[in-house]
């Protein structure tokens, strides 16, 4: 728990033990108009991850047009350091948390601690379930992206289909949302469309290479049709595992989620299917700025969900990023 004065330099002790220095991007580090007397502090989950590489960097350039410090905490997607880390930003003078939680339901003590302290907290990409207030959220409305995803599989293949679903984080608001929406459209397609195995690569390009190769060593003779993945960079992973066994994209459909350069790449060439957009850049810069209107005016912050869109080949243009397309 958050602990009161007396303990702040016992606190701030744990962050230097824990060798989070500026180099490594952790508690120490901050963004380009950073420092450790920023009054707004942003904890990502898992900074090895492109999608929230993407959005640190978005969060930069807001920071910069408009003029605040920002100190960013890489939790490296452990629960107890997200925890440890929002503890040292309280006892720093933090006036604002925005964080992208590891777990849903892990930070909600320290949520509601934060508020005791008068420390507003906000939540991107991922939400936090059961803290008192509840904590606002901005980010994408991840059950219609996945309803999206499976959507297209309906479509495409209108007399049935037999899918991989490769999930993320578990007990991460964004996987257990995805998966409802995946399931729910699935369901709606009638019993030809079966969920053959679903497993979890914990949003990692490595796991999802070798899920996928066990996968397809087990199914060889009957290939799944479409391989579902809940983040690109698993994508990624397994359209490495498809060519491996000497399956193309016609054989295969791989899609993923997060609409990463790297995967609207895929999608032009073809290689890929498509990849649910759900602007991490959007959602960082309206945090960012409710963490500035609160500071300057006291202004609550509120909850914005996002729609997101399937992109694929037809509507690549209109992609957010399709300018970072090489």
């Amino acid at each position: 728990m958050i602990r009161p004065q007396t303990t702040r330099r016992r606190l701030l002790g744990l962050a230097a033990g824990l060798g989070l220095t500026a180099a490594a991007g952790g508690l120490l580090g901050a963004c380009s108009r950073g420092g450790q007397d920023a009054e707004v502090v942003v904890s990502f989950n898992d900074l090895s991850q492109p999608f929230f590489v993407a959005m640190r960097r978005e969060l930069e350039d807001e920071a910069t047009k408009l003029g605040v410090k920002v100190q960013v905490m890489d939790a490296q997607n452990n629960s107890s350091k997200q925890i440890a880390d929002l503890e040292a930003a309280a006892v720093q003078g933090a006036k604002v948390v925005i964080v992208a939680p590891t777990d849903s339901k892990a930070l909600a003590t320290a949520a509601d601690e934060l508020a005791k302290q008068g420390v507003a907290v906000i939540s991107v990409d991922r939400n936090i379930a059961g803290a008192t207030p509840p904590v606002p959220h901005v980010g994408a409305d991840n059950v219609a992206g996945g309803r999206a995803m499976a959507d297209w599989l309906v479509k495409t293949y209108p007399t049935g289909a037999r899918v991989v679903v490769i999930t993320n984080d578990p007990g991460s608001s964004s996987s257990i949302e995805r998966v409802k929406g995946v399931h729910e459209g699935l369901a709606a397609g009638g019993a030809a469309f079966k969920i053959v195995t679903e497993q979890t690569a914990n949003s990692k390009r490595d796991q999802a290479l070798t899920v996928t190769q066990n996968v397809l060593t087990s199914m060889h003779d009957s290939p799944p049709d479409v391989i579902l993945c809940l983040n690109d960079d698993m994508a990624m992973g397994a359209l490495e595992a498809v060519r491996a066994a000497g399956f193309g994209p016609a054989k295969i459909k791989v899609l993923g989620f997060d609409a990463i350069p790297e995967a609207l790449a895929r999608i032009k060439t073809g290689e890929m299917v498509a990849s649910v957009e759900q602007n991490p850049g959007q959602q960082i810069r309206t945090a960012l700025r409710q963490a500035v209107d609160k500071i300057k005016t006291g202004a609550a912050p509120k909850s914005v969900s996002l729609t997101p869109v399937l992109i694929t080949s037809a509507n690549l243009t209109e992609a957010s990023r399709i300018s970072e397309v090489k």
